[in-house]
């Protein structure tokens, strides 16, 4: 017994002495880290219970905005549609962009494939560029007016139709856009992931028999399911915080009537610009909009996590 209570006691000691070999190079990253995240964070959430603007005064009104938020149908009416329109968002770029990035990803690690290079140069272009651009470019694209003559001598004339003006297809057209466009990141990660498993799995596979498909479903999804999940998280994380492919494309009060509107354009123009037809911010309600927020990344972040990336 008094040789273990000494192991365990040497082991603390161990473990404090790493800590405070490693606090110094620490304390950098968790100063930033409190300053620019979390301190905002809770002033957010601070701010959530107050109404009015620092120029004339806050005033504390508990409760009330997120009240107003539910109850009130001139809030409550654009909350639901555009929490509505986030969801399609995220279920689009978790169908298209995800499934799509394992598959690109599968075929990249091929050996047997030929221009891997390049293929991967070609999807991880649209990156690099800034989504104003891509937003601007795709809306000519799209718009029949432009697009429509070259279509047709394509004897694609079928496609020439206004994406963006027609409420059935507008936000199907900016998520598709937005997919396109950062595509290669999780297509990226995959690839990483899908290099890490060992040959020896592989070959083992080959020799018992096993089909493409079946390697794939039995041993690299069940390997890479980690990856999977953290790239599902920034997904639904992102999505939740989109904003600038719907102000590229359309604008700020997600035309055509709405149909484009997410979360966080809605809290740009309750919280920030001043939603029409006032037209005057309200710091109170957007920070009401970004906590309710907040909970449901937590929400859907937190069980995520442990599903994907506990240890087997």
């Amino acid at each position: 017994m008094i040789i273990k209570k000494r192991i365990g006691i040497n082991r603390k000691i161990s473990n404090v002495s790493v800590f405070l070999t490693w606090l110094p190079y620490l304390v950098p990253a968790l100063v930033f880290y409190i300053l620019f995240m979390a301190w905002p964070l809770l002033d957010s959430l601070r701010l959530s219970l107050y109404t009015g603007s620092a120029g004339i005064g806050r005033t504390f009104v508990g409760f009330e905005n997120f009240k107003k938020l539910f109850t009130v149908e001139q809030y409550s009416q654009r909350y639901w549609s555009a929490f509505g329109h986030t969801l399609y968002f995220f279920f689009i770029h978790l169908l298209v962009q995800n499934c799509l990035g394992i598959l690109f990803a599968t075929l990249l690690t091929n050996k047997s494939m030929q221009g891997r290079v390049f293929y991967q140069t070609v999807i991880f272009v649209p990156v690099t560029l800034a989504v104003l651009v891509t937003g601007y470019l795709w809306k000519l694209l799209l718009n029949p007016i432009w697009s429509g003559p070259f279509m047709q001598k394509l004897g694609l004339g079928i496609l020439v139709r206004p994406w963006l003006g027609d409420r059935a297809t507008a936000l199907t057209a900016v998520s598709l856009v937005s997919c396109w466009q950062w595509m290669g990141i999780p297509t990226m990660m995959f690839v990483a992931a899908l290099r890490n498993i060992s040959n020896d799995f592989l070959e083992a596979a080959t020799i018992e028999g096993a089909s493409a498909w079946q390697t794939f479903l039995h041993i690299k999804l069940p390997l890479i399911k980690p990856v999977v999940g953290m790239i599902a998280i920034l997904t639904f994380v992102n999505n939740f915080n989109a904003f600038d492919v719907v102000f590229a494309m359309e604008n700020v009060n997600g035309a055509p009537n709405y149909s484009t509107d997410l979360m966080g354009t809605l809290f740009y123009r309750v919280g920030i610009a001043g939603q029409h037809p006032v037209g005057i911010p309200d710091p109170g309600l957007g920070a009401a909009i970004a906590a309710i927020t907040f909970f449901v990344l937590c929400l859907g972040v937190i069980p995520t996590l442990r599903s994907t990336q506990g240890r087997d």
